[in-house]
């Protein structure tokens, strides 16, 4: 069984967040930090603050795109992961 995360992070230079899912997500954080992925480059370092793991893809990508709405910055802003 494949675990699928959804995960938040907190750019330490700017304060501003980034939400996205993987099925691996310490070699995607590494990616981020190492400025392999374009949605993040050169605006880290980061640091991961939130994750949820899931059990399918559908999921996760579920979750990710309620994370990206306005009721999902507001759960995320009430959490302090805003």
């Amino acid at each position: 069984m494949c675990v699928y995360y959804v995960y938040i992070l907190r750019s330490l230079s700017s304060g501003k967040s980034y939400i996205g899912s993987s099925d691996n997500l310490l070699r995607r954080f590494r990616e981020h930090s190492l400025n392999q992925e374009k949605a993040t480059r050169n605006r880290g370092p980061w640091e991961m603050v939130y994750w949820e793991p899931f059990g399918s893809l559908q999921e996760a990508r579920k979750r990710e795109a309620f994370l990206k709405t306005g009721h999902g910055y507001s759960w995320r802003k009430n959490k302090g992961l805003a």
